[in-house]
């Protein structure tokens, strides 16, 4: 019987490129010499933290963040920008946080959605992934572009096709 995995996974390998390269652009700008700017990553956390002297200088980071990602083929959507906080010395710090894995409130959009399109699949929540069963490999294929006109708020990827 054919299958297909539906996972939502972040290119760790990527992301570091990006945010290294962000960094190197960081430190060769004008407007950004002199001041104390940081970006750190950690992967424990999934959370990516960005200290700036101010609410100006961190949008520009979010926004050289976010490019840096286009250009490495990650879709942006794998980050959520928290609220902005004060930090030690005059400065400011915010959050990114990753998201990765499909949540329990997306499965269950991306279930009610297939079962109401009338395809002849079974779609199965495994953790923080889908599997999706069909007899026929046409029926698949439909699904994946139902799935991919589904904005669940990160993207998707399918993985794992077995005929």
């Amino acid at each position: 019987m054919p299958t297909f995995d539906v996972v939502s996974k972040i290119s760790y390998q990527e992301l570091n490129n990006a945010l290294s390269n962000c960094l190197r652009e960081i430190n060769t700008r004008y407007d950004f010499k002199g001041l104390n700017i940081t970006i750190e990553f950690k992967e424990k956390e999934k959370e990516i933290i960005t200290l700036a002297p101010d609410n100006m200088k961190l949008k520009q980071i979010n926004d050289l963040f976010t490019g840096h990602l286009v250009r490495r083929k990650i879709d942006p959507r794998i980050i959520k920008v928290k609220g902005v906080e004060e930090a030690t010395g005059n400065s400011k710090r915010q959050t990114i946080e990753l998201q990765e894995g499909i949540d329990q409130e997306s499965a269950k959009k991306i279930i009610t959605q297939i079962k109401a399109s009338k395809i002849k699949v079974q779609v199965k929540i495994q953790g923080d992934e889908l599997r999706v069963d069909g007899k026929k490999r046409d029926d698949l294929q439909e699904t994946m572009q139902l799935i991919t006109g589904i904005d669940i708020g990160r993207p998707v990827e399918f993985t794992n096709f077995r005929d």
